[in-house]
């Protein structure tokens, strides 16, 4: 029997394996099959991040231009969304804290590879579901949230990508097989695996398991107990069939993926938090619009019912909508009441970093309005943004496990729903508010009951003790070990 036949021991049928074939020989066809090509990479200073930070990021070259050493660690992504880099920035802060030297590997970055081509593709695609589905109600309810809860869990969409992975090898050439890799999407991990790579850490996304997320080979960390317990035992990932449970050595429940800088500072953020709500400064909320702005009716009403009160300085607005400029357009036309109260910070990061630091003991009023055409300032604004807010509104993305009070928004996909499910029990933020009306009702509450906010810090500081936000931290030292 042929290994790639089977998944942690659980044998495919022909038919997956044959389909899962064809998969990656239509991709093969489209855009070539470099596996066997060399690629060689050098390192530069990673925008925005680098400075703060230290990262490198890896870009492909000509020849060969970085030396890595024993304190190296890869940090393997793709640019899908924003959810799969903060991972990566999360274990980039950690890797720093720990006196490891991280560099960016962004397999969507190399575009003139197959994995880049590939990815792009993908990406595309998902980016087109994710908008539909907040548009068209149907289309959302029979297709979008099946395939993303139940779709993506079976092995067989595992067996495929496994077989496409092979042909994204190629970038790995100057990579040392024994180099600490920590994965922040599954793909990389698998062509990492498939490379020959022997120090794989595939950190899994969510709070849902789904055989999407396997990498055999690697070690996958987990966020929650509930995802360690459904990821171990493999739960329904092949219909009501009992499945050949995951090895021990395979999973670790590490705990959030959190950047060190958070963490480090939750005792102080809380501290600041509360005494803005005892004090009866104005509210500071953030709202993180994700990359596709699939929610824009969501956060158009948010920003109505908010204005009254930032008007009267009782609220502040903080919105970030990353590197989508177009999305603050059609806010600003939908929403034209807020040019009085707006003050826009675009395209200048370190205006961004002076306005945060200003913030973190400063008053703030209006409206601020955040865009970056960098993806990498795109993303770390939303983490300088964490520090100085009392309420991030989001969907229950991989925002759903930061450690600030959050308001949870509708989610985009039924996986995202235990992300909702996990801050409401930690107590760090509210259910998912699944519609305008009862997200405008919770955001009145918050906004009229600093009390709660302060709860939510004091769940926060209690989930710091309990070591839950350590898992950025933890994954690294997975990755570091030397047997």
């Amino acid at each position: 029997m042929e290994r790639s036949k089977q998944i942690f021991g659980n044998e495919m049928s022909d038919r997956s394996y044959r389909k899962a074939l064809r998969t990656k020989e239509k991709f093969a066809r489209k855009y070539g099959d470099d596996g066997d090509h060399i690629y060689h990479l050098r390192a530069e200073s990673a925008p925005a991040i680098g400075p703060l930070l230290g990262v490198q990021n890896l870009v492909l070259s000509e020849e060969s231009d970085v030396t890595f050493d024993s304190k190296s660690v890869i940090i393997g992504n793709i640019r899908m969304g924003f959810g799969h880099y903060r991972i990566s920035m999360a274990m980039a802060s950690a890797a720093r804290a720990l006196g490891y030297q991280p560099y960016w590997f962004d397999l969507h970055a190399f575009q003139s590879a197959a994995c880049g081509k590939i990815i792009g593709e993908q990406n595309q695609l998902y980016s087109l579901g994710s908008r539909l589905s907040q548009q068209i109600p149907p289309f959302n309810k029979l297709i979008w949230e099946p395939l993303n809860s139940e779709g993506f869990r079976r092995l067989q969409y595992n067996c495929s990508d496994q077989k496409t992975a092979e042909l994204m090898t190629g970038v790995y050439c100057d990579l040392p097989k024994d180099i600490p890799f920590i994965a922040t999407h599954v793909w990389p991990s698998q062509a990492a695996i498939h490379a020959g790579l022997t120090h794989v850490v595939n950190a899994v996304p969510d709070n849902w398991p789904m055989a999407l997320h396997l990498s055999e080979g690697a070690v996958h960390t987990v966020q929650t107990p509930s995802a360690y317990l459904g990821y171990r035992a493999l739960r329904g990932m092949d219909g009501s069939r009992p499945l050949r449970p995951m090895p021990k050595n395979a999973i670790v429940c590490t705990g959030h993926y959190i950047d060190h800088e958070l963490v480090s500072n939750i005792e102080a953020d809380c501290e600041k938090r509360i005494r803005r709500m005892q004090s009866g400064a104005p509210k500071r909320w953030l709202m993180s619009v994700g990359g596709a702005g699939a929610q824009k009716d969501i956060f158009v009403t948010i920003i109505r019912r908010l204005i009254p009160a930032i008007k009267k300085q009782k609220a502040a607005l903080f919105v970030n909508v990353g590197d989508h400029a177009n999305v603050w357009q059609e806010l600003l036309r939908d929403v034209p009441e807020m040019q009085p109260l707006l003050h826009t910070h675009f395209d200048d990061f370190d205006e961004t970093v002076q306005f945060c630091d200003a913030a973190y003991s400063g008053d703030v009023t209006g409206i601020h309005a955040f865009c970056h055409k960098d993806i990498f300032a795109a993303v770390y604004s939303t983490n300088l943004l964490m520090r100085v807010s009392d309420v991030l509104i989001t969907k229950p993305s991989e925002l759903s496990f930061y450690p600030i009070p959050k308001l949870m928004i509708k989610r985009v996909g039924g996986h995202e729903a235990w992300g909702a499910i996990r801050s409401a029990e930690i107590g760090d933020g509210t259910y998912e508010c699944s519609t305008p009306s009862e997200t405008a009702a919770m955001l009145v509450l918050l906004q009229k009951n600093g009390d709660i906010i302060e709860q939510m810090c004091a769940h926060i500081c209690t989930a710091k003790k309990a070591g839950i936000y350590q898992g950025a931290y933890r994954a690294v030292e997975l990755a570091a070990v030397r047997e």
